[in-house]
């Protein structure tokens, strides 16, 4: 009889709890994990830092193709591209990503208690395919060969990442996100090709569903507790929809922003909470320079109005985690902070409400 792999797994909800993307401003590693920590302490959701600042390998597509076993990249004008062997672009990538690792790991090594759980983030397998060239000039997304390739060799190179983030994490509970920012775009087929004069041809559903289902084993077995698909929007109402798939292919949840989530969009939301499912919205818009983030109050009616409305009971609320609106790293360091204390603070005012209810 097959046994189910050992996870530690994350303990069910026990309130509304906040988070981010990922990717926060500036360059040092050491000062982003520790803001991120003290901001986003039990019960939040903390994560290892993204500081693409920093330049070629720092960005989301360097730091994940740097992951990939037996495709190395390199750096062209127009973007990352599989090449026969590592060069100094690829082991830059690399070495960036075990900087954060190894800065994470000295930082939780001095916490009295370290939380409960840590995220970590790859692109998904779709968005990366998009994202990464071939030796003849076009992206990878273009063929069908290339995409499986790539979405292997990112399975195996997802568990050694999964197994180091679990080395240095003192037993806290592992979430993966899966960052698909290109999803509505490669299903629709409205991803250009290399010359831009025309675009490439959509990538079928059930390829897309295959491959998450592939990676989301994959990472469990390598140790991971969850895995939470990252989409660009909710797009419920269209059938084969990215939040349908994702649910079908068996993420844990999925995280989207909430503007523009139409009376549909939340009708699919609340059958997801009703199945089991987390739902990570990004409620919070960034601010402008110099401005404070929106109020609590404001946030938390943006959050319940379509709620109740769906007729999902305030006393489900936990299943909600709640996340900025935008990428963090557009942002000063001490605007980015303020961003992750009001996100407490929202959470808080709704896990109140949650009680109450």
């Amino acid at each position: 009889m097959t046994q189910e792999p050992e996870t530690s797994q994350p303990a069910p909800p026990s309130g509304v709890t906040a988070t981010a993307a990922g990717t926060w401003p500036g360059t040092d590693p050491l000062e982003a994990a520790k803001t991120i920590r003290g901001e986003l302490g039990e019960p939040h959701l903390p994560f290892l830092v993204e500081l693409p600042q920093r330049g070629p390998g720092a960005d989301a597509t360097g730091r994940t193709a740097a992951l990939l076993v037996e495709l190395p990249v390199d750096l062209q004008p127009h973007g990352w591209r599989l090449v026969d062997r590592p060069g100094v672009d690829h082991r830059r990538a690399v070495s960036l990503l075990s900087r954060d690792i190894n800065t994470l790991a000295d930082v939780i090594g001095e916490e009295e208690a370290p939380g409960p759980a840590l995220k970590v983030s790859l692109r998904g397998p779709l968005s990366l395919a998009a994202s990464l060239y071939l030796h003849n000039g076009e992206r990878a997304l273009s063929d069908a060969g290339a995409r499986r390739e790539i979405a292997e060799s990112l399975a195996a190179g997802a568990v050694g990442y999964v197994e180091r983030v679990k080395s240095i994490a003192r037993g806290a509970a592992i979430t993966v996100q899966l960052d698909e920012p290109l999803l509505d775009r490669v299903l629709s087929g409205r991803i250009p090709t290399a010359s831009g004069y025309r675009t490439l041809r959509s990538v079928p559903a059930q390829e897309a569903s295959q491959a998450w289902t592939a990676l989301r084993e994959t990472l469990l077995a390598a140790g991971a507790g969850e895995v939470v698909l990252n989409l660009p929007s909710a797009d419920h109402g269209r059938p084969g929809s990215g939040l349908d798939l994702a649910l079908g292919a068996g993420a844990d949840g999925v995280a989207l922003p909430a503007r523009g989530l139409s009376s549909r969009d939340w009708e699919g939301l609340a059958e997801a909470i009703e199945a089991g499912k987390q739902i990570w919205l990004g409620i919070l818009p960034l601010p402008a320079a110099g401005a404070a983030p929106h109020q609590v109050t404001g946030l938390v009616e943006d959050v319940t109005g379509p709620w109740s409305r769906v007729g999902l009971p305030l006393r489900d609320l936990p299943a909600l985690r709640i996340m900025p609106d935008g990428d963090l790293a557009d942002l000063a360091p001490s605007s980015a902070r303020r961003v992750l204390e009001r996100l407490a603070q929202t959470a808080s005012a709704l896990d109140q409400l949650a009680a109450e209810g």
